[in-house]
C-alpha cells in the first residue's frame, strides 16, 4: 500500500493556534498525532490531537461519536484520512470554526496524558541490525548474527500489563542472576539495569484469524508509531533467556510517547528500502514494489540521561546518542506480514516493536550495553559522574522528529522514564 501527500501536508500551513506555528515544535498542524487524555483524575478519558502545547478534544469538536481509541483505530484508512483532513481544515488559519473550537482546547501541560490505546498484545522484534550485530560480538564474536537473522523477522511476545506512557516511574526489579564465580543463582536487584530506544507500531485495523495480511496492504493495519523504551535486565536475561528467550528480564515495565503518530503524517519522509550488496533479498511474501519504492522510514531518534545529581544541580539531561530508524532491517509492512502469514490476528491497539535502533557508529548505540561494551567501559557524563548501567534516581528521555527539506518538521514528544530503587 503506497503512502500519498496531501493538503494536510502542505508546509505553508500554519494554524490559528499559535503554538503551532512555533519553530521546532513536535506537533504543527502537519503531524496532529491522536491520544488519550483527562482533565482530572475523576474526569473520563477522551480523545485528542496535540496541536502546538494544546490538545484538541475530538468529540467536543464535534468529529467523533466516541471516546473508545481502539474503535477509532479500527476504522479505514479512508475513514481515518477524511478525518485528518477535517482536523486540519479546522484548525487552520482563517478556519470559520476556529471560534467555535477554541473552547475545545486544553493546554497539554494542564491535562492528564494516558496510554492512548488498550494495549492488548506486545510482539517485540528485532530489526535494529546494528545493535543485533554490536550484542552478538559480544558473546559470539566469529559470528554475531545467527543464521535466520536476515532471512526472518525476528520477533518474541512481550508483556501488555506493564505498558505505561511517558512519565512512568517503577521500582528496580528483581530477577534470578548468576555470576560467573556464583555457585548457586540467587533472587536479587539487577544491577545491570537497561534501555533500549525503539519506535512501536500501533496496530489499526485488525485481520481476522486464519487470514494473512499481505504486503500490499500491510499498511492499512497500521494505525501509528510511538516511541519504546522497552527496559532490560540485562544480568536477570543473560540467566533465564535460553531456551525460551527474554521473560523476567523485559516484563517488568516499557514506557510508550503518549501520541500516535499516524502513518499518513509520516508520508513525506519515507525513503526506499534496500538491502546492502550481498546480502539475501527478501522472501517474495516479504517483498513489493512499495515496499522496495518507500519501505523506510527516516525518522532521527534521540537518548538523554537525567541523573539525580543532574536535578538536585539544576542541570539538564545529558545526551547518550542519536542514531535512526533508516537504519532498522526490517521495515513496518514486513513486521505485519510476518506477524500474520501464519494466520495470527492481530487486532486494534496491538503494539509492535522495532527493536533496538541503533546506528553503525559505537556512538549511535541504543543502549547502554552497546554503549559501554557490555559494562566494560564506563561511561563518562559532563558533570564528572559514570556509567556502565542505570542506576537508581536515573531518568531516560527518548525523542525522535522528522525532518526533510520542503516539509515541516514533525515530533513525537517525549518518553520519560524513572528508574526507582528495588522493593
Amino acid at each position: 500500500m503506497k503512502t500519498s501527500l496531501n493538503a494536510t501536508h502542505d508546509p505553508h500551513l500554519r494554524s490559528w493556534v499559535a503554538s503551532a506555528n512555533e519553530a521546532g515544535t513536535d506537533f504543527p498542524i502537519q503531524n496532529l498525532p491522536f491520544g488519550t487524555y483527562s482533565r482530572g483524575p475523576r474526569h473520563d478519558r477522551r480523545i485528542g490531537v496535540a496541536i502546538g502545547d494544546r490538545v484538541l478534544d475530538l468529540r467536543m469538536a464535534k468529529l467523533i461519536d466516541t471516546d473508545d481509541m481502539n474503535e477509532l483505530m479500527a476504522q479505514s484508512p479512508a475513514k481515518m484520512s477524511a478525518l485528518r483532513a477535517a482536523i486540519s481544515q479546522g484548525l487552520a488559519e482563517g478556519s470559520a470554526r476556529q471560534a467555535e473550537w477554541e473552547g475545545c482546547l486544553s493546554r497539554q501541560y494542564a491535562v492528564n496524558l494516558h496510554l492512548p490505546c488498550r494495549i492488548g498484545d506486545y510482539t517485540d522484534f528485532y530489526t535494529g541490525i546494528h545493535h543485533a550485530t554490536t550484542v552478538g560480538k559480544l558473546f559470539r564474536p566469529d559470528a554475531p548474527l545467527l543464521p535466520n537473522y536476515k532471512w526472518v523477522p525476528i520477533g518474541y511476545h512481550g508483556r501488555a500489563s506493564s505498558i505505561a506512557v511517558s512519565g512512568q516511574q517503577f521500582p528496580r526489579p528483581l530477577g534470578q542472576t548468576k555470576g560467573p564465580n556464583d555457585e548457586a543463582p540467587v533472587l536479587r536487584p539487577s544491577q545491570r539495569l537497561d534501555y533500549e530506544l525503539e519506535l512501536g507500531v500501533l496496530v489499526g485495523q485488525g485481520n481476522a484469524m486464519g487470514e494473512p495480511v499481505d504486503m500490499a496492504q500491510a499498511e492499512a493495519h497500521a494505525f501509528g508509531m510511538v516511541l519504546l523504551n522497552d527496559w532490560s535486565a540485562r544480568d536477570v536475561q543473560a540467566w533465564e533467556y535460553q531456551p525460551l528467550g527474554p521473560f523476567l528480564a523485559k516484563n517488568f515495565a516499557s514506557t510508550i510517547s503518549p501520541w500516535i503518530v499516524t502513518m499518513e503524517a509520516l508520508a513525506p519522509f519515507r525513503a526506499p528500502f534496500t538491502r546492502p550488496e550481498g546480502d539475501p533479498q527478501p522472501l517474495p511474501y516479504l517483498d513489493s514494489p512499495a515496499n522496495r519504492e518507500q519501505g523506510n522510514i527516516d525518522v532521527e531518534l534521540e537518548v538523554w540521561l537525567e541523573t539525580q545529581a543532574m536535578r538536585d544541580a539544576g542541570v539538564g539531561p545529558e545526551r547518550l546518542s542519536q542514531s535512526s530508524f533508516r537504519d532498522a532491517y526490517w521495515t513496518v509492512a514486513q513486521m505485519l506480514t510476518h506477524h500474520t502469514v501464519n494466520g495470527c490476528n492481530l487486532q486494534p491497539g496491538d503494539l509492535l516493536g522495532s527493536g533496538t535502533q541503533s546506528g553503525a557508529r559505537p556512538e549511535q548505540a541504543g543502549s547502554l550495553l552497546e554503549l559501554t561494551s557490555g559494562g566494560k567501559n564506563a561511561l563518562t557524563l559532563a558533570n564528572g559522574e559514570t556509567r556502565t548501567f542505570l542506576q537508581d534516581g536515573d531518568a531516560i528521555i527518548l525523542s525522535a522528529w522528522c525532518e526533510r527539506e520542503g516539509f515541516t518538521r514533525i515530533g513525537f514528544g517525549e518518553c520519560r522514564g524513572q528508574v526507582l530503587p528495588a522493593r
